[in-house]
């Protein structure tokens, strides 16, 4: 099973990694420092200063980015006129396989680590996805939502934007998404041209851990090799980068990270960011992820806000539950219904795939870019109508159009933001913004207890 690679894409992305710092094994690495201004950021990485480009000439001054977990288009958006979606798949034997019913709170969780995704993908020709499944369960991946679960998903697609073509943009679980999303990446200088490929495990128990700069001293995280798909070193999970946070403070937009738990985790890039966790700017993750309701109600909704879910709401597989539409559509419809409407741009996206079936091959830059098809919603008062968008999209999109909102340079994250589109297909900023119609859904429940967060 082997991914297509560009040699010359390769040559110079290895060639300018390299050029930050020597490859190392493991460990601690030196420190970053945090930008005063997005001239120092850039320069801290040797990339060219570009003069600020200005504010994307819209109305939004508040963008919000609802990440969920684990699902395709294929899997959560059966119906949606205009779609690419299918119901049926070739399985690991060569069959035709229809996909079937299958709950948000089914008791079972798939594969979808890089190596799952290695083994789904197999080479391009999607069928390995029940690959190494017993055989009383090789249908498990091949499912799709009831719609009576999914409904609030579906409204939304039918009168905001649904992307069909948004790829996640690495090829692994939740640890390593959550730090493209901030970051665009999943890497530092110290591991050159490596990325971080999966979740952290701890090597005492040899159990699955979370990571950050809180994560106990035994833990450590797998890396790959982004030129061959060799396996790279093992760091302990805490780095230093550029994260869009710096940047937002440069440009003294205000910010908020909100998430179930502080400390380590799987969805707690922050704190595996060194520079922001051992600073006051880690002030600005905020438990729980419901507090961004209260924030909304109170006016106190930041310029960009990432919302994170619990455990329960989080349309991870394996959770028994399938509240997460309750969820999603109780952060859209209090921003709805609020005095920010008006100006805000809201991205819902999912995770990773989570090893359910989806029939689109993703497009391949290297051997951890880009991974599955992710759904996407777009959802503002300027978002066209029931369009479905065609564009290719991937996580740096969404952190683009915040960097044009914002007036932040094109590309200073150096990262996947100089490569990715700007989500604009999705908009259209000459019309009047659109009143805002309350998305039905079954009420909020926080989750409460130990263990509420991570299913």
């Amino acid at each position: 099973m082997t991914l297509t690679t560009r040699p010359k894409t390769f040559a110079m992305l290895v060639c300018l990694l390299l050029a930050f710092g020597t490859t190392s094994c493991g460990g601690h690495s030196q420190s970053f420092v945090p930008p005063s201004n997005a001239a120092s950021a850039n320069a801290s990485f040797g990339v060219a200063y570009e003069p600020p480009q200005g504010k994307l000439p819209s109305p939004i001054q508040h963008v919000v980015i609802i990440f969920q977990e684990n699902r395709t288009p294929d899997y959560l958006f059966q119906g949606v006129a205009g779609a690419d979606i299918s119901k049926t798949a070739t399985d690991s034997k060569g069959d035709k396989v229809s996909l079937h019913e299958v709950s948000l709170a089914a008791p079972y969780d798939l594969g979808h680590s890089h190596q799952s995704f290695v083994q789904d993908y197999d080479g391009g020709k999607l069928d390995g996805f029940d690959h190494n499944q017993r055989i009383q369960d090789h249908l498990h991946p091949y499912g799709y939502a009831p719609r009576s679960e999914v409904q609030p998903y579906l409204d939304m697609a039918s009168r905001y934007v649904f992307a069909d073509h948004m790829f996640q943009s690495n090829q692994g679980p939740s640890f390593p998404a959550h730090l493209y999303i901030v970051s665009g990446t999943a890497t530092q200088p110290s591991i050159g041209a490596y990325r971080v490929s999966d979740n952290p495990i701890d090597r005492a128990t040899l159990k699955s851990a979370g990571g950050g700069c809180d994560a106990r001293p035994t833990v450590v995280v797998n890396t790959v090799e982004i030129s061959d798909g060799s396996a790279g070193p093992r760091p302990y999970p805490c780095f230093d980068r550029p994260v869009l946070s710096d940047f937002l403070d440069a440009k003294k937009v205000s910010w908020r990270f909100y998430q179930q738990e502080l400390g380590p985790g799987l969805w707690h890039p922050f704190d595996a960011i060194r520079h922001v966790r051992n600073s006051p700017e880690y002030a600005n993750v905020v438990t729980p992820p419901q507090t961004v309701l209260t924030d909304i109600a109170n006016g106190h909704l930041a310029g960009m806000s990432w919302v994170m879910p619990d455990g329960k709401h989080s349309d991870h597989a394996g959770s028994a539950s399938a509240e997460g539409p309750s969820w999603v559509a109780a952060v859209v419809n209090a921003v709805g219904k609020s005095k920010y409407w008006n100006s805000t741009a809201i991205f819902v996206a999912w995770d990773d795939w989570g090893g359910w079936y989806d029939h689109v091959p993703p497009p391949i830059f290297n051997h951890y870019e880009l991974g599955f098809r992710v759904p996407l919603l777009v959802i503002s008062p300027y978002a066209k109508r029931g369009y479905v968008s065609k564009v290719q999209h991937e996580f740096a999109s969404i952190l683009v159009f915040a960097e044009q909102t914002f007036g932040i340079p094109r590309g200073s994250l150096d990262s996947t933001d100089t490569r990715a589109d700007d989500l604009m297909d999705a908009f259209d900023f000459t019309q009047k913004p659109r009143p805002f119609v309350p998305i039905d859904a079954p009420p909020f429940r926080p989750a409460n207890g130990p263990n509420a967060e991570d299913p």
